[in-house]
């Protein structure tokens, strides 16, 4: 998008004002449109962003919540910890997500 853009100067070379071609202020109306993009990120960072996963520890103990779980075996502790723990998947879930509509509009240009 840089190359799209001009500058208008005045004499005391002070920009003033601002050209663009006729694609760019559609480009910039489609991603103003969609809240759920994530337009301060790179490409590599939305790619990691896109695969990253709950730390190993986090997994391990997730998965062992979950097996007391089945077995109705949880402590009021084990059951907020796993309710902290499940809220932290959704998360990560919907921010992947959200990265990867950003890294598909962004590749589709």
């Amino acid at each position: 998008m840089s190359d799209s853009v001009q500058y208008v100067t005045n004499a005391e070379e002070k920009k003033v004002g601002v050209l663009l071609d006729l694609e760019t202020p559609q480009q910039l109306t489609n991603l103003s449109v969609d809240s759920e993009l994530l337009i301060g990120l790179n490409l590599d960072e939305l790619q990691a962003l896109a695969e990253s996963y709950l730390s190993p520890k986090a997994q391990i103990q997730l998965q062992e919540l979950l097996v007391k779980n089945s077995d109705n075996d949880l402590s009021d502790d084990e059951t907020e910890t796993l309710d902290r723990l499940l809220a932290q998947v959704d998360q990560l879930n919907i921010l992947k997500t959200r990265a990867r509509d950003t890294l598909n509009i962004f590749q589709n240009k």
